[in-house]
C-alpha cells in the first residue's frame, strides 16, 4: 500500500481489525444511502399526502428489480478485480478497471431505455392501486432517467471497495445524501411540484456522487487509476466479470422479483397497506445495513485472500464476519421490533398506515438473524468465486418457495399477515442450506487462484 493511499490489502495485519476498520465507513456509506433512499418516503409522506407515499412505494420493489441486475454484475467485476489485487497482478487490475467502467455506462443507458417505455406496464402488472398508477408511473420514469448515474456510481464504488477503499464512497454518499434531502425539501416542501420532483432529487443527487467516485478513480496514483482514452470491452476479461457477476445479477433479479410478487399481494389489500408496508421497508433498509456491510465485507476479504492463497486466514475472516453481522442484525431486530409504531408514524399519520407496517415489522424483525447469515455465505460464497451457489439456493428459497407459499397460501387464508410470514420463512430455509452447503463443502481449496490472462 502506497504512501497516503486509501486501499487497503485484506490479506495482511490482524482479521478483526482489518474487517472491522474496512466495514465501518460500508456501514456508514449504507447508511447514508439508506437516508438518500428515505427522503423520498419520509418528505413526500409528510408533505404529499398517504397517496403520494403509496405512489413512491409501490415502485420500490420494480425499481431495484431492474437495477439490481445490473449492480450483480459490479459486484461481479469487484470479486475479478480484487482477486488480482490480491494476487498483485497489475496489467490484470488494469484491463478489469477499464471493462468494468465500460460496462457501467452501457448498462446505464439500456436501463434508461427499458424503464422509460415500459414503465406503465410493469406497474400493471403488479397490480399498482389504480388512484396511485399516475404518481408512480411519473416517479418510475423519471427515476430512470438518472439510470447511468445509479450503475455507474455502483461500477466504481465496486472498484474502490475490492483494492480495500471503503472511505471514499462514504464521503461521497453524505454529500450526495446531503444535496438529496436539501433538493427534496425544496422541490416538494416548497414548492410542493409533486413526486416526479422527488425521484429528480434522487437523480441529481446520484449524478454528483458518480462524478466524484468517476474523478477519484482518474486521480488516484495506483494500479486500479481510471484513463478516459483506456475505457473500453476486454472481452476475454468481460467474460470474467459476466462469469462472477451473472449469477449475483440473477440472484438479485430473482429476489426481486420475488418481492415484486410480495407487493403485488400487499396491493390486494389498498392504499394504506401500501403505504404502510412501504414506510416498513425503509426502516428494514436501516435494519438492513449491518448484513450488507458485513456481506460486501465479506467478498472482498474472501477474494483478496484467496487470490493470495491465505487459505486459513480466509476461512478464519468468514467466521468472524458471520458471527459479528449475526449478532448485529439481531440487536437492531429487536430495537425496530419495540419501536415500530413510532417509526412508522414518522412516515405518515394515518392510523391505518401506522397499524399495517407496525404489523409487518412485528413479523419479521426477530428474524434478521437469519438473513444476516444467510447474506454473509452468499458474500463468501461469491468471494470465493462460487456465486451460482448462493444464486441457486436463493432461487429456490426466496423466489419459488416463497412464490408458491404466497400464492397457495392467501388463496385460502387471505390476510395479509400471511403474506409477510414469506420472508422469516424463506430465510430459514435458505439459512439450513447454506449451513449444510459451509459445513460439507470445501469452498477454499476449490477456488481459482491463477491469474489468468483470460
Amino acid at each position: 500500500m502506497k504512501e497516503g493511499s486509501a486501499s487497503v490489502r485484506l490479506t495482511e495485519g490482524p482479521i478483526w481489525k482489518r474487517l472491522v476498520a474496512f466495514a465501518i465507513p460500508l456501514f456508514f456509506g449504507n447508511l447514508f444511502q439508506q437516508l438518500y433512499n428515505t427522503a423520498d418516503s419520509l418528505i413526500v409522506g409528510n408533505f404529499l399526502g398517504s397517496d403520494a407515499l403509496a405512489a413512491v412505494s409501490s415502485s420500490g420493489s420494480l425499481i431495484f428489480l431492474m437495477v439490481g441486475f445490473f449492480n450483480g454484475i459490479s459486484l461481479g467485476a469487484g470479486v475479478v478485480i480484487a482477486r488480482y489485487f490480491g494476487a498483485k497482478d497489475d496489467e490484470l487490475v488494469q484491463r478489469a478497471v477499464h471493462t468494468t467502467i465500460a460496462f457501467g455506462f452501457v448498462a446505464g443507458a439500456l436501463l434508461m431505455g427499458i424503464g422509460l417505455v415500459l414503465a406503465p406496464q410493469m406497474l400493471r402488472w403488479m397490480g399498482t392501486p389504480a388512484d396511485v398508477m399516475v404518481n408512480s408511473t411519473v416517479y418510475f420514469r423519471v427515476y430512470f432517467c438518472g439510470s447511468i448515474a445509479f450503475v455507474l456510481y455502483n461500477a466504481c464504488v465496486g472498484i474502490l471497495q475490492s483494492v480495500g477503499d471503503s472511505r471514499h464512497p462514504l464521503y461521497y454518499l453524505i454529500v450526495s445524501s446531503a444535496l438529496n434531502i436539501v433538493l427534496d425539501l425544496v422541490f416538494v416542501g416548497v414548492f410542493g411540484f409533486g413526486v416526479g420532483s422527488a425521484a429528480l432529487a434522487t437523480i441529481i443527487s446520484q449524478f454528483v456522487s458518480a462524478v466524484l467516485c468517476l474523478f477519484r478513480l482518474c486521480r488516484v496514483n495506483e494500479i486500479y487509476r481510471v484513463s478516459l482514452r483506456r475505457i473500453r470491452f476486454d472481452l476475454p476479461m468481460m467474460r470474467q466479470i459476466i462469469a462472477n457477476g451473472l449469477p449475483a445479477g440473477v440472484q438479485n433479479s430473482i429476489i426481486s422479483f420475488a418481492n415484486v410478487v410480495v407487493q403485488s399481494n400487499i396491493n390486494q389489500f389498498g392504499k394504506m397497506a401500501v403505504a404502510g408496508c412501504g414506510a416498513y421497508a425503509k426502516i428494514e433498509g436501516f435494519g438492513f445495513l449491518p448484513i450488507t456491510c458485513f456481506a460486501l465485507s465479506m467478498t472482498t476479504f474472501i477474494s483478496q485472500n484467496l487470490g493470495a492463497k491465505e487459505y486459513e486466514r480466509a476461512k478464519k475472516g468468514a467466521v468472524f464476519g458471520v458471527i459479528c453481522s449475526m449478532v448485529l442484525a439481531e440487536i437492531v431486530g429487536i430495537v425496530i421490533n419495540r419501536t415500530a409504531p413510532w417509526l412508522i408514524a414518522a412516515f405518515s399519520q394515518t392510523p391505518e398506515v401506522i397499524e399495517f407496517g407496525t404489523l409487518q415489522a412485528r413479523t419479521v424483525t426477530l428474524f434478521y438473524c437469519l438473513l444476516a447469515f444467510s447474506h454473509c455465505v452468499a458474500g463468501i460464497m461469491r468471494g470465493a468465486g462460487r456465486a451460482t451457489v448462493p444464486m441457486f439456493v436463493m432461487m429456490c428459497c426466496w423466489c419459488i418457495i416463497r412464490v408458491l407459499y404466497i400464492t397457495v397460501t392467501v388463496h385460502f387464508i387471505p390476510q395479509i399477515q400471511v403474506v409477510f410470514w414469506a420472508y422469516p420463512i424463506t430465510w430459514t430455509l435458505s439459512s439450513v442450506v447454506f449451513l449444510f452447503f459451509l459445513l460439507r463443502t470445501d469452498w477454499v481449496h476449490t477456488y481459482d487462484t491463477s491469474p489468468g490472462r483470460g
